[in-house]
């Protein structure tokens, strides 16, 4: 990019954001209600998790030790979804932030309701620094690591990197069930909880464009 180009594009960042900073604000603040919520909800379906179920994928594939993917790309998808509005498409940041913190609520709710723990030969992982708070037993339904890459695909409709968080949300789902972290159903009803989650969201304001 030339310096012309740098100031086209600061320019209509900078008018963006002007005209959607409260939605923005917004947007934050149900991230970090979310974020609690969500927190909540994994220390008590650890406590809570007592009964192991059985699949018949899992019966049949694995346990594989994918931690790399399953911690670091992860990351990497959720980084890449936050920072790629924020620098290319800031009238989608509040979009973007609104969609992911209601599924983040909707899923807190439905692991809370469901009491599976998860499968003993489960890999082992870690995630490092501050993110290992975030890491959580028996927060089983449904997988995140499906969903959040999903809802990027489904946000970013009109953009050509919506393929890649699909390919991360494929990647995930394969990778979940490969490492034993999640059941089949897990991953399987993700898509359709989270494509219900972005439809009922599309009529509440920030999660609208």
């Amino acid at each position: 990019m030339n310096m012309k180009e740098i100031h086209a594009w600061l320019t209509q960042w900078g008018r963006e954001l002007k005209q959607h900073h409260k939605a923005i604000i917004f947007a934050i603040f149900l991230l970090f209600v979310s974020t609690a919520i969500t927190y909540n909800a994994g220390v008590y379906v650890t406590e809570k998790g007592d009964a192991v179920a059985s699949d018949f994928i899992l019966d049949n594939f694995g346990p594989y030790d994918w931690n790399f993917i399953y911690t670091y790309v992860w990351l990497g998808i959720i980084f890449l979804m936050i920072l790629y509005p924020a620098l290319f498409a800031v009238n989608q940041v509040h979009h973007m932030l609104g969609q992911f913190s209601f599924l983040m609520i909707v899923r807190s709710a439905f692991i809370s309701l469901t009491h599976l723990k998860t499968p003993f030969d489960a890999m082992s992982h870690g995630f490092p620094g501050a993110f290992s708070f975030f890491e959580f037993q028996n927060d089983l339904f449904f997988s995140g690591h499906t969903a959040v890459p999903f809802i990027a695909f489904l946000v970013f409709k009109e953009h050509k990197i919506r393929w890649f968080f699909l390919a991360g949300s494929l990647l995930m789902a394969t990778t979940v069930l490969a490492m034993h972290e999640h059941y089949s159903i897990d991953v399987f009803a993700a898509y359709f909880i989270t494509y219900g989650c972005y439809k009922l969201a599309q009529h509440f304001s920030p999660f609208k464009k």
